[in-house]
């Protein structure tokens, strides 16, 4: 008969002091930061909800000290749609936001590649003219193209002025897409070369898919820039309503609905809608093209 014998049983290891005021000090710096970032989504996270659940409130009780309505008003929404010209203010705000984006688009990738690919005299010059031409503010500029455009080609009262410009580049979209097509190793585009592509089949076949992060970021931001523009409509077309943005035409909105403030902030609600919808499906395709154009410069 045999007698089996228990195996002695190792002690735990004594956690040092030392290491007890280390995981302490890791366990309140996780607390820390997780607060603040609590603390920032909510910064910026409650003024939405506020605009949201005042939009929902009936008349009475929009601006009350109740924060939540006691009935769910969403007919107000049907109340902004069903206003004179808000469909309309809606369907040339897609016009000029998709349109002008495309056209950015389109015209800065070009003159980007150049800048970033190419080797010419001269390049380092243009470089800083771009970089200069966003340093002026546009309203340096809006009076002699005022003139041109409503004088000369008679324009006034319509989105052209607006939208046409965006088929010659923005300085701050070439900018920002050369940074990122710096990024691109040169070897890629000297091979396809070696296999018989052009600059423009380069271009198309090998750069752009590539390129892809930062083509999202800077048609974000232009489709941003234009819808929320009000200093642009409000320069052309004030005289003609139909021709009105999301952003001027909710100034009148706001103008005739003044003590409505839960219709008020349903507009508000439907302006904001596309753009966070927009961001929230693309951020983070943005977020990876507005990384990488600082890598390299």
């Amino acid at each position: 008969m045999t007698q089996v014998l228990d195996k002695p049983v190792k002690p735990a290891p004594a956690v040092s002091g030392a290491e007890r005021t280390a995981r302490r000090r890791a366990l309140f710096e996780w607390i820390a930061v997780h607060s603040l970032g609590v603390a920032a989504a909510l910064f910026f996270t409650l003024p939405f909800v506020f605009v949201f659940l005042t939009s929902l409130m009936s008349d009475s009780q929009a601006l009350s000290r109740d924060l939540i309505p006691h009935t769910w008003e969403w007919g107000n929404y049907k109340s902004v749609l069903d206003t004179p010209g808000f469909l309309t203010w809606w369907k040339n705000t897609l016009v000029y936001a998709g349109l002008g984006t495309v056209l950015t688009v389109a015209s800065s990738v070009p003159v980007a590649y150049a800048l970033a690919k190419f080797r010419f005299r001269g390049r380092n010059l243009s470089l800083m003219l771009v970089i200069s031409m966003m340093m002026l503010p546009p309203q340096v500029v809006i009076i002699p193209m005022y003139l041109f455009w409503a004088k000369q080609l008679d324009l006034s009262g319509t989105l052209w002025p607006l939208i046409i410009p965006m088929a010659f580049g923005d300085a701050f979209s070439v900018f920002l897409l050369r940074q990122f097509l710096m990024t691109i190793p040169n070897e890629y585009v000297d091979a396809a070369k070696v296999d018989g592509c052009g600059d423009l089949r380069t271009l198309l076949r090998v750069v752009l898919p590539m390129a892809k992060p930062g083509i999202a970021a800077v048609a974000l931001f232009q489709f941003f820039y234009a819808w929320n523009d009000y200093f642009g409509p409000q320069i052309y077309t004030s005289e003609n309503p139909g021709a009105w943005t999301l952003s001027y035409g909710l100034e009148s909105f706001k103008g005739a609905h003044h003590t409505d403030w839960n219709l008020t902030m349903a507009a508000t609600v439907l302006v904001m809608a596309p753009v966070i919808l927009v961001f929230f499906f693309a951020q983070k395709t943005f977020v990876e093209g507005v990384t990488l154009t600082g890598v390299k410069g």
